[in-house]
C-alpha cells in the first residue's frame, strides 16, 4: 500500500492526519507543498485543490482529514 500525504508546516488537519497514520502504523510518504513546487502542482493535478491535506492512498484520493473514508480505504 501507498500513502502520501501533501502538507504544509502550518496546517493542523495535516498533523491531525499524520498523528492518525502513526496511531494506525500507518506508513507514508509526506511532501511538503510549501517547500516542494513540483509536490505542489502533483497535488492540484490528483486531486484538483489548492488546499492541505490531500492523501493519496493507492490512487484514492482524500481531501481534508476525513477519518471515517480513511478507515475505509486503508481497512482499518
Amino acid at each position: 500500500m501507498k500513502v502520501v500525504i501533501y502538507t504544509t508546516k502550518d496546517c493542523p488537519w495535516c498533523k491531525k492526519t499524520k498523528t492518525f497514520f502513526r496511531d494506525n502504523n500507518i506508513k507514508y510518504e509526506e511532501k511538503d507543498v510549501g517547500k516542494d513546487s513540483k509536490a505542489a502542482e502533483e497535488m492540484v493535478r490528483i486531486s484538483g485543490h489548492q488546499g492541505v491535506s490531500v492523501i493519496n492512498v493507492n490512487g484514492e484520493i482524500i481531501v481534508g482529514f476525513d477519518e471515517e473514508k480513511l478507515r475505509k480505504v486503508l481497512d482499518l
